[in-house]
């Protein structure tokens, strides 16, 4: 895979996933990403194994998903020793990555005109959870709850009758897709500097995510004076060729035709419904909408005649969009997900391979090729001979906790 971030340096001073997950893609697209972590407790992401939550394998995914191909430095960021090392890295870094709250980076003296003092060059960019402006600015947040909840997806995606509102799908659900966002926010922001000469402040926040990630609904909502958007039963749907089907042996099958009347007749014939494909109320999208619920227990008994596995031979050469609804597992022998590459192997320290979901995006059809993430402070000594420092000097900061 192109390296088109080489010889981009990335300075993350950021912890759990959310961040982190930005400057993983980064080092995937080849930039040198420096984590730093206290030199005691580390990225608090790595208690999860300590807390059982993770199972008893030897990877620990949490960590290897959001930082793949960094190396690691244990620096103690409150002592001034500490403090001089971040700022002699930053002197040599192209961007400033981190998920501290205001508070926190005036304390440690990282905030941007600390940074930019001794680089006014560098791409300053902050990860929060609502933003950096309005009374809540302090306050942290998880993708669950500031992302899912608050941002508007869980409400959207529950239905009328459920009890509590629909859980987020998966760990870490919002938080990689906004470390995603957040990546092309800062390869943007070096274009600009490379074009302009300018160093910019990059924002974003799992609140912003959220509401993006809702913006359909948001916008619809906010046009026709709706107070939520969603909520309703499955029979709600206008279009009964957009909706979600099951099988005979308990599986479901997604199906999408927009252009209902274009695909109707070739659908219909492929469920071997006559009573789909005579009655006159089923033949155009405005009787389908007029009698949608009635059109939908058709559907629904077509469908459960079969099982997955024939329901894919009938519509293989189906023109119309469909797909299996896949657990994880599927999706990482999926056929197509193989062909792209999009899961790659990574190699653990003991020799172990695991695999992990790579960045979805390629450059020049090419697969990248992931390596593990680092150990705590594994990198503490590279580091700082890189940076000019002696052995006697590297001694002299271990013995006084200001690093690892």
């Amino acid at each position: 895979m192109v390296q088109l971030l080489a010889g981009i340096r990335v300075l993350e001073v950021a912890v759990w996933t959310y961040v982190p997950a930005a400057g993983a893609v980064l080092a995937e697209w080849g930039a040198d990403v420096i984590k730093v972590e206290h030199p005691e407790t580390g990225d608090p992401q790595r208690g999860l194994v300590s807390s059982g939550l993770l199972g008893k394998s030897g990877v620990d995914f949490s960590v290897e998903v959001a930082n793949r191909g960094k190396r690691s430095i244990g620096l103690d960021m409150s002592t001034d020793e500490g403090h001089e090392v971040l700022l002699e890295l930053a002197k040599t870094s192209d961007v400033f990555l981190t998920s501290f709250l205001p508070r926190s980076r005036r304390r440690l003296r990282i905030d941007v005109d600390d940074i930019r003092a001794v680089n006014p060059n560098i791409v300053y960019v902050r990860g929060s959870a609502l933003g950096q402006r309005g009374p809540e600015a302090e306050k942290g947040g998880y993708d669950f709850s500031t992302y899912w909840g608050r941002g508007g997806s869980s409400d959207t995606a529950t239905p009328a009758n459920a009890e509590y509102p629909v859980g987020q799908p998966g760990g870490a659900y919002g938080d990689v897709l906004g470390g995603l966002t957040i990546a092309g926010g800062i390869t943007a922001a070096l274009l600009h500097r490379e074009r302009t000469g300018e160093a910019l402040v990059v924002d974003s926040s799992l609140l912003a995510m959220g509401a993006w990630a809702t913006g359909f609904s948001i916008a619809a909502a906010n046009l026709f004076g709706l107070e939520r958007m969603g909520g309703g039963t499955r029979y709600d749907s206008p279009n009964p060729l957009v909706g979600t089907y099951r099988t005979k042996d308990n599986r479901f099958i997604s199906i999408v035709l927009l252009q209902s009347d274009r695909f109707w007749p070739d659908f219909v014939r492929r469920l071997d419904s006559p009573a789909l494909a005579t009655d006159e109320r089923f033949q155009t999208s405005a009787g389908r909408a007029e009698h949608k619920r009635e059109c939908m227990e058709l559907i629904d008994e077509a469908f459960a005649a079969r099982t997955l596995a024939e329901w894919k031979e009938v519509l293989d050469d189906f023109e119309g969009v469909w797909a299996p609804v896949q657990t994880v597992s599927e999706v990482a022998r999926d056929p197509q997900v193989v062909a792209n590459g999009y899961i790659r192997d990574i190699q653990a320290e003991d020799g172990t391979t695991f695999k992990l979901v790579a960045s979805p995006l390629q450059f020049n059809e090419t697969p990248p090729e992931l390596t593990r993430a680092p150990k705590h402070g594994e990198h503490t000594d590279e580091i700082l001979e890189s940076l000019g420092y002696d052995m006697d000097r590297i001694l002299d900061l271990k013995v006084k906790g200001a690093v690892l």
